[in-house]
This record gives C-alpha cells, structure tokens and sequence, in this order.
C-alpha cells in the first residue's frame, strides 16, 4: 500500500461541515458534560437523572419499554440499574403476572433525590433554551425524535 492520500484533506473538511452524524454527537457529548456538571452536587449523571425518570411512573414499568424509551438494550440498562439499585435509589422485583420477567421500581429515596434533581435539570434545561433561542426548539426535538 502506498502513502498516498486517497481521500483530499478537503473531503474531509466537507464532512465535518456536512456530517449530521458528528454534529449530533459532538452537541450529545457537550450537553451531556453540562447536565453532568449541573447534577453533580446530588450526585447524579445526566444518564442516571433520565433513568430515574423514567422510572417516575404510577405503576412500576417493565425493562423493555424503560430500555426502548432510553434508546438501550436490556443488557445496557441493567448495567446502568445496577449502582442505583446499590445506593437504595431502584428496586428491581419480579414481575407478579410473568416470573421471568423483571419491574423497575423507584423507591422513596430514588424519588426524593429526582425531586432535588429536577430543579437543577430545569434550570440548566432554560439555560440552553435561552443559549439556542434562534433555533425553533419544537422543530429540532420533532426532528430529533424522528430520526430515533
């Protein structure tokens, strides 16, 4: 194979300026940094404040559509379960109709630190609202969820 350049430099630049791929994940990995950074002082990631509210439901959800909702396979969400399940926030039962099956509970303590967590996510949820008040907000989220 030879050393040279198959692909010109200016491809390559055309990608990064094109690629909605690259795009969506650099802005998932800044905003993920910055819900981080906010849910620190309750000590949650911005992963685990989505997970438990998900789980903030009247009667106990299954695995699979907590997983479908998080864009998860089960294996996934079992391991991202499992230290809030440690610190007492989770409970994973049986289900009573399904034996095999598996229910995802928040507990008390799971709900009174989602109702600290919650402000701090509103918060920094307004502040990117205000950083992005050029974009039509309902027409990115539409877009977004089209493509997941």
């Amino acid at each position: 194979m030879s050393d040279d350049v198959l692909i010109p430099y200016e491809t390559t630049l055309y990608v990064r300026d094109h690629c909605l791929c690259l795009q969506a994940q650099r802005a998932a990995r800044a905003l993920a940094r910055r819900f981080d950074d906010a849910l620190r002082p309750v000590g949650l990631t911005n992963g685990q404040f989505s997970l438990l509210m998900s789980l903030n439901r009247p009667a106990p959800p299954p695995m699979g559509p907590v997983a479908n909702l998080l864009a998860m396979d089960r294996t996934t969400l079992t391991a991202a379960l499992k230290p809030l399940e440690r610190r007492g926030l989770v409970r994973i039962e049986a289900d009573p109709r399904d034996r095999r099956g598996r229910l995802l509970r928040l507990t008390e303590e799971g709900r009174r630190l989602l109702t600290q967590a919650f402000p701090i996510w509103k918060e920094t949820h307004e502040k990117v609202d205000a950083q992005l008040s050029a974009v039509d907000m309902n027409a990115l989220r539409a877009g977004m969820m089209a493509l997941a």
